[in-house]
């Protein structure tokens, strides 16, 4: 069953990729044949498959999508709008059905989405698959297992699949078919529900074919059952040999890499605790032979460093795996909200963590669900406003060193700050005075219970899913972040660690504390000497590149005994006004950690990622600073704009 959800996950996410392309040739008699091609493909293997799993309900649906497809494939009918969404909903009646059968649920009820594909497929083009109700009423009949074990002798003599199934037909009907693998090669069994004489069985021995009564009845469907179909293309490709069929994919259970990650972090901690080792023992070793340990440590140290590039590599997968899924949501919403929307998807090959893709599905649904939802206009509004019709939603996906970007864009009316103020007060949660800046608005949105709507509908209202959004994306360590523009659009910013597992990371002293610091989160390390400091309204700023920069000093803000070097280190986050200097006492070096995040929700403290072993026996924490610098934001914007001047 776990071969049969993950091979119907990869046809369902080829059908989402191009199905909602069909919409372009509505009207047309013939559709782009290389996309109905693809998508009679798929389908036809669901149905198989399924077949072989017995899982009805998604046998019927394919079969019948499989069948309108057919029709389209003979111009036998034209493609409508109504062909178009009766796909849609088989799709989504499919993906309801197998995840049912994965969780243990009772199967979703089927018979809505199949009548609308059934009636669009032209009556009498294809036979319909017997419902399970109408196979178990059929009247039972002498059943046969009948095998046929196929040969260059018996080829040459006229014997082959083709003809024995014809012989079949002549005698009963197929019940199922299906290829089998035997020592000695491949042999193909039928399931047939007919009348065979003891005369006729001993005739067909001699042509390879052994006859037995079946051990078990099974429900008697028709010659178009699921695995006659998967047997006839299975016997097409018997010439070819099997060496060129075999696939260069492995699937394998994400918990066996979990374990392997695990076990690499060990390695990794064990790697560190032996360069303090050596570290200790260097100068009592004599110059030749510490030269011959040090080059086997740093070759150790490489190849475990490209051994756990490689596992990282096996886990990550196509965010494209999230992207998908996004066409059908925004289709389904945009025609039951009145609004015009055309979703733009870029940077589907960017790869992230298998783990993070499952967390992230539901934190980007729901922003993508509130997109439409409340951000686009009515078509006359934006007209009314010079903009388009049609609204724009851009999913976007990028690499920055170690971590992920993706963002969430539409050009709709924007987030009306006075509006979520005013809701805000109304269900008693503290608002600052004056204008809300984009922080303190996404604090807002993403508090429980909060709602702009008085009454849900399918994409929103409840007021739990920013809450949750925001939630998830900080358990994964990352971070979600907000500009908005009257008027003009709204734009969510998720970054997030290619991997929560082992990662590179700078070492940083404050006092008499050290700590580790992703180096992903960083843009920039620069060193600020202590004189170039510069107080304005009471918050320090150093000079940097033409400008200056907001200096928070991250010894003030946990409490800690401040040294007097004659120089700062800072790590150097966001960009362009957002930038802040995370100043320390001094960096002191660069390694591997591996991360161990903290569950516990008594312990567990805003701005603190995990901790990790350095190797010598110390547990250090690991620093969030992009939530630290949300925390520390009231001095950051003590500075007014006037204050933090920018070079072009």
């Amino acid at each position: 069953m776990d071969d049969y959800f993950a091979e119907s996950e990869e046809h369902l996410a080829a059908v989402r990729a191009i199905l909602l392309s069909l919409e372009g040739a509505v009207g047309k008699l013939a559709p782009a044949p290389a996309l109905l091609e693809e998508l009679f493909r798929s389908f036809h293997s669901i149905k198989g498959i399924s077949g072989m799993v017995e899982l009805r309900e998604a046998e019927m649906l394919a079969h019948e999508m499989e069948s309108y497809l057919r029709s389209l494939r003979q111009r036998e009918v034209v493609l409508t709008q109504a062909g178009v969404d009766a796909l849609v909903t088989g799709v989504d009646a499919l993906e309801q059905v197998i995840a049912a059968r994965r969780e243990n649920r009772q199967a979703p009820e089927i018979a809505q989405a199949m009548r609308r594909i059934a009636d669009v497929v032209p009556s009498g083009s294809q036979p319909s698959l017997p419902t399970v109700e109408s196979r178990q009423d059929r009247t039972d009949t002498a059943r046969w297992t009948v095998t046929f074990v196929p040969s260059a002798a018996l080829n040459d003599r006229g014997v082959n699949v083709d003809t024995v199934r014809a012989r079949l037909r002549e005698r009963g009907t197929i019940v199922h078919a299906a290829p089998r693998i035997l020592p000695s090669g491949v042999a193909f069994e039928f399931d047939l529900a007919g009348d065979l004489d003891d005369a006729t069985r001993s005739a067909w021995l001699s042509d390879g074919i052994t006859v037995e009564p079946a051990a078990i009845a099974t429900p008697v469907g028709g010659d178009d059952s699921p695995g006659s179909d998967t047997f006839e293309s299975t016997a097409a490709n018997l010439s070819a040999p099997l060496a060129s069929t075999a696939s260069h994919y492995v699937r394998v259970d994400l918990a066996r890499l979990d374990d392997l990650m695990r076990m690499i972090g060990d390695l990794v901690i064990s790697r560190a605790r032996l360069a303090e080792t050596l570290a200790r023992i260097e100068r009592r070793v004599p110059a030749v032979e510490w030269r011959s340990v040090h080059e086997d440590s740093a070759a150790i140290e490489r190849q475990l460093r490209d051994l756990r590039e490689g596992v990282v590599r096996v886990r990550l997968v196509p965010v494209g795996e999230i992207f998908r899924r996004m066409p059908f949501v925004v289709r389904d919403l945009a025609k039951e909200s009145g609004a015009k929307v055309r979703l733009v998807l870029e940077g589907q090959e960017t790869e992230i963590d298998k783990y993070l893709i499952e967390r992230m599905m539901d934190p980007i649904l729901h922003i993508v669900r509130n997109s439409v939802s409340h951000g686009f206009e009515p078509p006359a509004d934006r007209r009314a406003a010079g903009k388009d019709e049609e609204g724009t939603l851009r999913l976007s996906a990028s690499t920055i060193g170690e971590s992920v970007v993706v963002e969430i864009a539409d050009d709709g009316r924007g987030i009306d700050a006075e509006e979520v103020a005013r809701r805000a007060r109304s269900l008693d949660m503290p608002v600052p005075d004056g204008p809300l800046d984009a922080t303190t608005l996404l604090d807002l949105i993403c508090s429980p219970g909060f709602s702009t709507r008085d009454e849900t509908d399918r994409g929103s209202g409840r007021g739990v899913g920013m809450a949750v959004v925001k939630s998830t994306i900080q358990q994964l360590n990352g971070t979600l972040s907000l500009q908005t523009e009257a008027g003009r659009g709204t734009r969510f910013t998720i970054e997030l660690p290619l991997t929560l597992s082992i990662t590179e990371a700078l070492i940083a002293v404050i006092g008499d504390r050290t700590f580790a610091v992703p180096q992903g989160s960083v843009r920039e390390v620069i060193e600020i000497e202590r004189a170039s400091l510069r107080r304005v309204e009471g918050h320090e700023i150093a000079p940097y590149r033409g400008g200056v920069l907001p200096v928070l000093r991250l010894s003030r803000l946990f409490g800690l005994p401040e040294g007097e070097p004659r120089s700062l280190h800072a790590f150097v986050i966001g960009s362009g006004l957002d930038a802040v200097g995370m100043a320390v006492d001094r960096i002191t070096g660069q390694r591997e950690i591996v991360v161990r995040t903290i569950a516990d929700n008594m312990i567990k403290v805003n701005g603190v990622a995990g901790a990790t072993d350095l190797g010598d026996g110390r547990v250090v924490l690991i620093l969030n600073l992009p939530a630290l610098a949300r925390i520390a934001q009231p001095v950051a914007d003590g500075l007014s704009t006037a204050a933090r001047p920018r070079s072009a």
